[in-house]
Protein backbone atom coordinates (compact mmCIF):
# COMPACT_ATOMS: atom_id res chain seq x y z
CA UNK A 1 0.00 0.00 0.00
CA UNK A 2 2.73 2.28 0.74
CA UNK A 3 4.32 2.36 -2.38
CA UNK A 4 7.83 2.40 -1.09
CA UNK A 5 9.81 -0.22 -3.13
CA UNK A 6 12.13 2.36 -4.12
CA UNK A 7 13.10 2.62 -0.61
CA UNK A 8 15.26 -0.38 -1.33
CA UNK A 9 15.25 -0.56 -4.82
CA UNK A 10 16.86 2.24 -7.53
CA UNK A 11 13.31 4.14 -8.45
CA UNK A 12 10.67 1.57 -10.50
CA UNK A 13 8.90 3.77 -12.76
CA UNK A 14 12.20 6.04 -14.24
CA UNK A 15 13.51 3.06 -16.39
CA UNK A 16 9.86 2.68 -17.78
CA UNK A 17 9.20 6.80 -18.28
CA UNK A 18 12.69 6.28 -21.05
CA UNK A 19 11.52 3.20 -22.89
CA UNK A 20 12.24 4.38 -26.32
CA UNK A 21 14.46 6.92 -25.74
CA UNK A 22 18.41 6.88 -26.41
CA UNK A 23 19.68 8.18 -23.32
CA UNK A 24 17.68 6.05 -20.89
CA UNK A 25 19.33 2.81 -19.64
CA UNK A 26 18.18 -0.70 -20.73
CA UNK A 27 16.04 -1.93 -17.64
CA UNK A 28 17.29 -4.61 -15.84
CA UNK A 29 14.68 -7.56 -15.02
CA UNK A 30 15.13 -6.76 -11.37
CA UNK A 31 13.07 -3.16 -12.57
CA UNK A 32 11.07 -4.51 -14.96
CA UNK A 33 9.25 -7.04 -12.63
CA UNK A 34 8.85 -3.94 -10.45
CA UNK A 35 7.51 -1.59 -12.95
CA UNK A 36 4.79 -4.43 -12.96
CA UNK A 37 4.69 -4.16 -9.56
CA UNK A 38 3.94 -0.47 -9.45
CA UNK A 39 1.70 -1.32 -12.39
CA UNK A 40 -0.42 -3.40 -10.46
CA UNK A 41 -0.40 -1.09 -7.09
CA UNK A 42 -1.40 1.87 -9.33
CA UNK A 43 -4.85 -0.28 -10.43
CA UNK A 44 -5.15 -0.70 -6.82
CA UNK A 45 -5.76 2.84 -6.27
CA UNK A 46 -7.17 3.43 -8.96
CA UNK A 47 -9.49 0.74 -7.79
CA UNK A 48 -10.37 2.12 -4.47
CA UNK A 49 -10.99 5.45 -6.47
CA UNK A 50 -13.85 3.67 -8.13
CA UNK A 51 -15.35 2.35 -4.79
CA UNK A 52 -15.25 5.87 -3.08
CA UNK A 53 -16.24 8.62 -5.59
CA UNK A 54 -17.37 6.99 -8.62
CA UNK A 55 -21.14 5.76 -9.30
CA UNK A 56 -22.61 3.14 -7.80
CA UNK A 57 -22.55 -0.31 -9.91
CA UNK A 58 -26.20 -0.19 -9.93
CA UNK A 59 -25.74 2.14 -13.69
CA UNK A 60 -25.06 -1.44 -15.18
CA UNK A 61 -23.58 -2.03 -18.54
CA UNK A 62 -19.50 -2.17 -18.97
CA UNK A 63 -18.60 0.69 -16.56
CA UNK A 64 -21.08 -0.81 -14.18
CA UNK A 65 -19.35 -4.24 -13.81
CA UNK A 66 -16.12 -2.89 -13.58
CA UNK A 67 -17.11 -0.85 -10.94
CA UNK A 68 -18.56 -3.84 -9.02
CA UNK A 69 -15.28 -5.68 -9.79
CA UNK A 70 -13.50 -3.32 -8.19
CA UNK A 71 -15.02 -3.19 -4.68
CA UNK A 72 -13.27 -5.79 -2.50
CA UNK A 73 -10.80 -6.85 -4.77
CA UNK A 74 -8.71 -3.79 -5.28
CA UNK A 75 -8.13 -3.20 -1.33
CA UNK A 76 -7.20 -7.01 -1.56
CA UNK A 77 -4.91 -6.17 -4.05
CA UNK A 78 -3.59 -3.31 -1.76
CA UNK A 79 -3.08 -6.21 0.76
CA UNK A 80 -1.55 -8.24 -1.54
CA UNK A 81 1.22 -5.69 -2.83
CA UNK A 82 2.01 -4.75 1.38
CA UNK A 83 3.09 -8.08 1.88
CA UNK A 84 5.52 -7.75 -1.52
CA UNK A 85 6.66 -4.19 0.04
CA UNK A 86 7.58 -6.45 3.40
CA UNK A 87 9.47 -8.49 1.77
CA UNK A 88 11.55 -5.97 0.07
CA UNK A 89 12.27 -3.86 2.68
CA UNK A 90 13.17 -7.08 4.70
CA UNK A 91 15.03 -8.53 2.11
CA UNK A 92 14.66 -9.94 -1.45
CA UNK A 93 15.41 -12.57 -2.67
CA UNK A 94 17.29 -13.60 0.61
CA UNK A 95 15.90 -11.99 3.88
CA UNK A 96 18.67 -9.99 5.98
CA UNK A 97 19.88 -11.14 9.27
CA UNK A 98 21.82 -10.30 11.92
CA UNK A 99 22.26 -6.21 12.24
CA UNK A 100 20.86 -6.00 8.80
CA UNK A 101 18.14 -8.10 9.96
CA UNK A 102 16.82 -6.18 12.97
CA UNK A 103 17.27 -2.49 11.26
CA UNK A 104 14.72 -3.45 8.54
CA UNK A 105 12.31 -5.02 11.53
CA UNK A 106 12.58 -1.68 13.09
CA UNK A 107 12.26 0.05 9.97
CA UNK A 108 8.93 -2.03 9.75
CA UNK A 109 7.62 -1.21 12.97
CA UNK A 110 8.14 2.48 12.70
CA UNK A 111 6.07 2.15 9.12
CA UNK A 112 3.51 0.34 11.17
CA UNK A 113 3.19 3.19 13.98
CA UNK A 114 3.30 5.87 11.64
CA UNK A 115 0.51 4.32 9.36
CA UNK A 116 -1.92 3.43 11.92
CA UNK A 117 -1.41 7.33 13.46
CA UNK A 118 -2.08 8.33 9.62
CA UNK A 119 -4.99 5.97 9.78
CA UNK A 120 -7.00 7.14 12.90
CA UNK A 121 -6.21 10.50 11.99
CA UNK A 122 -8.03 10.53 8.37
CA UNK A 123 -10.34 8.45 9.62
CA UNK A 124 -11.30 11.63 11.68
CA UNK A 125 -11.96 13.80 9.04
CA UNK A 126 -14.96 11.75 9.19
CA UNK A 127 -15.44 11.07 5.44
CA UNK A 128 -17.56 8.05 3.81
CA UNK A 129 -14.64 5.99 3.46
CA UNK A 130 -13.50 3.40 5.99
CA UNK A 131 -9.80 4.22 5.71
CA UNK A 132 -7.38 1.10 5.55
CA UNK A 133 -4.14 2.34 6.73
CA UNK A 134 -4.57 1.82 10.37
CA UNK A 135 -5.26 -1.99 9.96
CA UNK A 136 -2.72 -2.55 7.28
CA UNK A 137 0.02 -0.86 10.33
CA UNK A 138 -1.50 -3.14 12.09
CA UNK A 139 -1.15 -6.43 9.88
CA UNK A 140 2.50 -5.07 9.35
CA UNK A 141 3.29 -6.03 12.85
CA UNK A 142 1.49 -9.36 13.14
CA UNK A 143 2.93 -10.45 9.72
CA UNK A 144 6.69 -9.26 10.52
CA UNK A 145 7.62 -12.41 12.65
CA UNK A 146 7.46 -14.32 9.22
CA UNK A 147 9.50 -12.01 7.06
CA UNK A 148 11.77 -14.66 6.74
CA UNK A 149 10.00 -18.10 5.84
CA UNK A 150 10.39 -19.41 1.98
CA UNK A 151 7.03 -18.65 -0.29
CA UNK A 152 6.34 -22.12 -0.05
CA UNK A 153 5.86 -21.86 3.91
CA UNK A 154 4.44 -18.37 3.63
CA UNK A 155 1.90 -19.97 1.11
CA UNK A 156 0.72 -22.38 3.66
CA UNK A 157 0.01 -20.37 6.44
CA UNK A 158 -1.77 -17.50 4.16
CA UNK A 159 -4.01 -20.71 2.84
CA UNK A 160 -4.62 -22.10 6.21
CA UNK A 161 -5.40 -18.00 7.39
CA UNK A 162 -7.94 -18.29 4.51
CA UNK A 163 -9.71 -21.52 5.67
CA UNK A 164 -9.82 -21.29 9.63
CA UNK A 165 -9.52 -17.28 10.84
CA UNK A 166 -12.85 -16.07 9.09
CA UNK A 167 -14.64 -18.76 11.25
CA UNK A 168 -13.11 -17.85 14.13
CA UNK A 169 -13.50 -14.27 13.42
CA UNK A 170 -17.63 -15.09 12.98
CA UNK A 171 -17.50 -16.86 16.89
CA UNK A 172 -15.26 -13.72 17.91
CA UNK A 173 -17.86 -11.49 16.57
CA UNK A 174 -20.45 -13.14 17.60
CA UNK A 175 -19.41 -13.30 21.31
CA UNK A 176 -18.65 -9.57 21.31
CA UNK A 177 -22.39 -8.64 20.00
CA UNK A 178 -24.06 -10.65 22.40
CA UNK A 179 -22.07 -10.59 25.58
CA UNK A 180 -20.21 -7.25 27.32
CA UNK A 181 -16.83 -7.80 27.61
CA UNK A 182 -15.61 -5.40 24.80
CA UNK A 183 -17.05 -2.96 26.39
CA UNK A 184 -14.67 -3.55 29.40
CA UNK A 185 -11.91 -4.08 27.05
CA UNK A 186 -12.25 -0.49 25.02
CA UNK A 187 -12.92 0.56 28.20
CA UNK A 188 -8.99 -0.28 29.04
CA UNK A 189 -8.01 0.17 25.58
CA UNK A 190 -5.67 3.45 25.19
CA UNK A 191 -5.97 3.77 21.90
CA UNK A 192 -9.64 3.55 22.02
CA UNK A 193 -9.87 6.52 24.36
CA UNK A 194 -7.22 8.39 22.15
CA UNK A 195 -8.93 8.07 18.74
CA UNK A 196 -12.56 8.27 19.97
CA UNK A 197 -12.88 4.54 18.33
CA UNK A 198 -12.92 0.96 19.55
CA UNK A 199 -9.25 1.02 19.12
CA UNK A 200 -7.68 -2.14 18.89
CA UNK A 201 -11.00 -3.92 18.75
CA UNK A 202 -12.09 -2.99 16.14
CA UNK A 203 -8.34 -3.17 14.26
CA UNK A 204 -8.04 -6.72 14.80
CA UNK A 205 -12.03 -7.92 14.56
CA UNK A 206 -15.08 -5.29 13.91
CA UNK A 207 -13.74 -2.90 11.58
CA UNK A 208 -14.35 -2.99 7.69
CA UNK A 209 -10.43 -4.82 7.50
CA UNK A 210 -10.40 -6.72 10.45
CA UNK A 211 -6.53 -7.88 10.90
CA UNK A 212 -7.40 -11.32 11.71
CA UNK A 213 -8.62 -12.12 8.37
CA UNK A 214 -6.79 -9.04 6.54
CA UNK A 215 -3.40 -10.79 7.68
CA UNK A 216 -4.01 -13.71 4.90
CA UNK A 217 -3.79 -11.14 2.23
CA UNK A 218 -0.84 -9.56 3.11
CA UNK A 219 1.01 -13.07 4.00
CA UNK A 220 0.00 -14.47 0.52
CA UNK A 221 1.97 -11.24 -0.76
CA UNK A 222 4.79 -12.17 1.42
CA UNK A 223 4.85 -15.41 -0.44
CA UNK A 224 4.80 -13.83 -4.03
CA UNK A 225 7.41 -11.62 -2.94
CA UNK A 226 9.91 -14.84 -2.80
CA UNK A 227 8.80 -16.06 -6.06
CA UNK A 228 11.25 -15.36 -9.11
CA UNK A 229 8.90 -13.23 -11.12
CA UNK A 230 11.36 -12.82 -14.06
CA UNK A 231 10.58 -16.16 -15.05
CA UNK A 232 7.99 -16.72 -17.09
CA UNK A 233 7.06 -20.30 -16.33
CA UNK A 234 6.44 -18.73 -12.65
CA UNK A 235 4.50 -16.20 -13.57
CA UNK A 236 2.24 -18.43 -15.51
CA UNK A 237 1.74 -20.74 -12.63
CA UNK A 238 1.02 -18.02 -10.72
CA UNK A 239 -1.57 -16.76 -13.34
CA UNK A 240 -2.90 -20.06 -12.94
CA UNK A 241 -2.84 -20.44 -9.39
CA UNK A 242 -5.00 -17.15 -8.76
CA UNK A 243 -7.57 -18.86 -11.64
CA UNK A 244 -7.63 -21.77 -9.35
CA UNK A 245 -7.90 -19.85 -6.04
CA UNK A 246 -10.97 -17.12 -7.32
CA UNK A 247 -13.05 -20.34 -9.20
CA UNK A 248 -12.82 -22.28 -5.60
CA UNK A 249 -13.33 -18.51 -3.58
CA UNK A 250 -16.29 -17.35 -5.69
CA UNK A 251 -17.59 -20.57 -7.81
CA UNK A 252 -17.34 -22.24 -4.17
CA UNK A 253 -20.02 -19.51 -3.05
CA UNK A 254 -21.94 -19.96 -5.65
CA UNK A 255 -22.72 -23.52 -5.00
CA UNK A 256 -23.17 -23.32 -1.59
CA UNK A 257 -25.81 -20.67 -1.56
CA UNK A 258 -27.75 -22.92 -3.87
CA UNK A 259 -26.88 -26.37 -2.05
CA UNK A 260 -27.57 -25.13 1.10
CA UNK A 261 -31.33 -25.11 1.89
CA UNK A 262 -32.61 -22.03 3.00
CA UNK A 263 -29.28 -20.00 2.78
CA UNK A 264 -30.09 -16.99 0.32
CA UNK A 265 -33.21 -16.26 2.15
CA UNK A 266 -31.33 -16.02 5.51
CA UNK A 267 -28.85 -13.92 4.36
CA UNK A 268 -31.61 -11.37 2.36
CA UNK A 269 -33.46 -11.18 5.55
CA UNK A 270 -30.51 -10.60 7.51
CA UNK A 271 -29.13 -7.60 5.27
CA UNK A 272 -30.71 -4.23 3.42
CA UNK A 273 -30.26 -5.01 0.09
CA UNK A 274 -31.75 -6.96 -2.56
CA UNK A 275 -31.60 -10.12 -3.41
CA UNK A 276 -28.98 -12.68 -2.06
CA UNK A 277 -28.38 -14.86 -5.50
CA UNK A 278 -25.68 -12.32 -6.24
CA UNK A 279 -23.90 -12.72 -3.18
CA UNK A 280 -21.60 -15.31 -4.32
CA UNK A 281 -19.49 -12.01 -5.90
CA UNK A 282 -21.64 -8.67 -5.47
CA UNK A 283 -22.47 -6.54 -2.59
CA UNK A 284 -25.63 -6.01 -3.72
CA UNK A 285 -26.93 -8.25 -0.81
CA UNK A 286 -26.26 -4.73 1.07
CA UNK A 287 -24.80 -4.71 4.54
CA UNK A 288 -25.95 -7.17 7.63
CA UNK A 289 -28.27 -5.17 9.43
CA UNK A 290 -30.12 -7.20 12.10
CA UNK A 291 -27.14 -10.25 13.57
CA UNK A 292 -24.82 -12.61 11.21
CA UNK A 293 -26.74 -15.72 10.28
CA UNK A 294 -23.57 -18.97 10.14
CA UNK A 295 -25.33 -18.45 6.79
CA UNK A 296 -23.14 -15.57 6.06
CA UNK A 297 -20.04 -17.42 5.85
CA UNK A 298 -20.77 -19.18 2.47
CA UNK A 299 -21.32 -15.54 0.72
CA UNK A 300 -17.73 -14.26 -0.85
CA UNK A 301 -19.24 -10.76 -0.91
CA UNK A 302 -16.48 -7.59 -0.87
CA UNK A 303 -15.10 -7.20 2.70
CA UNK A 304 -17.81 -10.33 3.74
CA UNK A 305 -14.59 -11.53 5.81
CA UNK A 306 -15.25 -15.34 4.79
CA UNK A 307 -13.38 -18.13 3.63
CA UNK A 308 -14.98 -18.02 0.21
CA UNK A 309 -14.40 -13.90 -0.36
CA UNK A 310 -10.38 -14.11 0.78
CA UNK A 311 -9.56 -17.10 -1.35
CA UNK A 312 -11.89 -15.27 -4.77
CA UNK A 313 -10.22 -11.84 -3.79
CA UNK A 314 -6.77 -13.17 -3.43
CA UNK A 315 -7.12 -15.29 -6.48
CA UNK A 316 -8.10 -12.00 -8.25
CA UNK A 317 -5.22 -10.30 -7.34
CA UNK A 318 -2.21 -12.72 -8.14
CA UNK A 319 -3.78 -12.75 -11.43
CA UNK A 320 -3.54 -8.93 -12.31
CA UNK A 321 -0.24 -9.43 -10.78
CA UNK A 322 0.61 -12.28 -12.64
CA UNK A 323 -0.61 -10.33 -15.93
CA UNK A 324 1.06 -6.63 -14.93
CA UNK A 325 4.22 -7.99 -14.53
CA UNK A 326 4.16 -10.10 -18.21
CA UNK A 327 2.80 -6.78 -19.92
CA UNK A 328 6.08 -5.05 -17.96
CA UNK A 329 8.39 -8.08 -19.81
CA UNK A 330 6.31 -8.81 -23.21
CA UNK A 331 4.47 -5.31 -24.16
CA UNK A 332 6.84 -2.31 -23.77
CA UNK A 333 3.85 -0.28 -25.87
CA UNK A 334 1.31 -1.15 -24.02
CA UNK A 335 3.60 -0.56 -20.74
CA UNK A 336 4.30 2.81 -22.15
CA UNK A 337 0.59 2.71 -22.09
CA UNK A 338 0.73 2.84 -18.76
CA UNK A 339 3.12 4.45 -17.71
CA UNK A 340 0.56 6.90 -15.54
CA UNK A 341 -0.52 4.14 -14.07
CA UNK A 342 3.01 2.76 -12.84
CA UNK A 343 3.38 5.85 -11.56
CA UNK A 344 0.13 6.37 -9.14
CA UNK A 345 1.79 3.56 -8.16
CA UNK A 346 5.11 4.59 -7.20
CA UNK A 347 3.51 7.45 -5.11
CA UNK A 348 0.66 5.10 -3.88
CA UNK A 349 0.27 6.33 -0.33
CA UNK A 350 0.54 9.79 -1.20
CA UNK A 351 -2.03 9.35 -3.37
CA UNK A 352 -4.08 7.33 -1.18
CA UNK A 353 -4.25 10.29 1.50
CA UNK A 354 -5.01 12.79 -0.78
CA UNK A 355 -8.16 11.26 -2.42
CA UNK A 356 -9.90 11.52 0.89
CA UNK A 357 -8.68 14.96 2.03
CA UNK A 358 -10.55 15.59 -1.24
CA UNK A 359 -13.26 13.87 -0.53
CA UNK A 360 -13.29 15.85 2.71
CA UNK A 361 -13.11 18.88 0.83
CA UNK A 362 -15.50 18.10 -2.24
CA UNK A 363 -17.74 15.77 -0.58
CA UNK A 364 -19.24 12.89 -2.49
CA UNK A 365 -21.34 13.13 -5.83
CA UNK A 366 -25.02 10.97 -5.53
CA UNK A 367 -25.76 11.08 -8.86
CA UNK A 368 -24.48 8.27 -10.68
CA UNK A 369 -23.58 10.22 -14.08
CA UNK A 370 -22.22 12.85 -12.32
CA UNK A 371 -20.15 10.74 -10.38
CA UNK A 372 -18.53 9.24 -13.27
CA UNK A 373 -17.36 12.44 -13.84
CA UNK A 374 -15.74 13.07 -11.28
CA UNK A 375 -14.36 9.67 -10.80
CA UNK A 376 -12.85 10.54 -14.03
CA UNK A 377 -11.25 14.04 -12.45
CA UNK A 378 -10.05 12.19 -9.82
CA UNK A 379 -8.04 9.94 -11.70
CA UNK A 380 -7.06 12.38 -14.17
CA UNK A 381 -5.82 14.38 -11.48
CA UNK A 382 -3.81 11.26 -9.88
CA UNK A 383 -1.79 10.80 -12.94
CA UNK A 384 -0.73 14.00 -13.67
CA UNK A 385 0.23 14.81 -10.29
CA UNK A 386 2.03 11.09 -10.43
CA UNK A 387 3.77 11.87 -13.70
CA UNK A 388 5.47 15.38 -12.86
CA UNK A 389 6.46 14.23 -9.52
CA UNK A 390 7.96 11.05 -10.59
CA UNK A 391 10.17 12.73 -13.47
CA UNK A 392 11.90 14.84 -10.84
CA UNK A 393 11.65 12.34 -7.49
CA UNK A 394 11.84 8.69 -6.19
CA UNK A 395 9.56 8.62 -3.95
CA UNK A 396 6.17 10.35 -3.78
CA UNK A 397 5.69 13.48 -0.87
CA UNK A 398 4.00 11.31 1.82
CA UNK A 399 6.59 8.44 0.64
CA UNK A 400 9.92 10.63 1.64
CA UNK A 401 8.33 11.00 4.79
CA UNK A 402 7.39 7.44 5.72
CA UNK A 403 11.03 6.89 4.75
CA UNK A 404 12.82 9.59 6.66
CA UNK A 405 10.80 8.80 9.74
CA UNK A 406 12.55 5.43 9.33
CA UNK A 407 16.34 6.64 9.79
CA UNK A 408 16.69 6.38 13.64
CA UNK A 409 16.49 2.83 13.03
CA UNK A 410 20.13 2.77 11.17
CA UNK A 411 21.09 2.87 15.13
CA UNK A 412 20.15 -0.19 15.87
CA UNK A 413 22.80 -2.73 17.17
Amino acid sequence: MTGDTCSAVPSTVTPTLGIGSPAAPAPTPSTVRLIGIDIARGLAVLGMYATHVGPDPSVGGPVGFLLELARGRSSALFAVLAGFTLVIITGRPSPRTGRDGRQAAGRVVIRSVLLIALGFALTALDTSIDVILAFYGLIFLAVLPLYRLRATTLAVIAAVGALVLPQVLYVIQQSIYEGTWSDTVISWDPLARFTDSDGLLELLFTGEYPVLTWASFMIAGMALARLDLTDAKVRARLALTGGALAMVGYGGSWLALHLVPQARTAIADATDGGSASSAWWSDTVGALTDGTPPEWLLVAAPHSQTTFSILGNTGVALVVVAACVTVAYRAPRVTRLLRPVAAVGVVALSAYVLHIVAVRVFGNEDDSMSALLVLSCYIAGAMVFAMVWTRRFRRGPLEYLLHATTRPARHIR
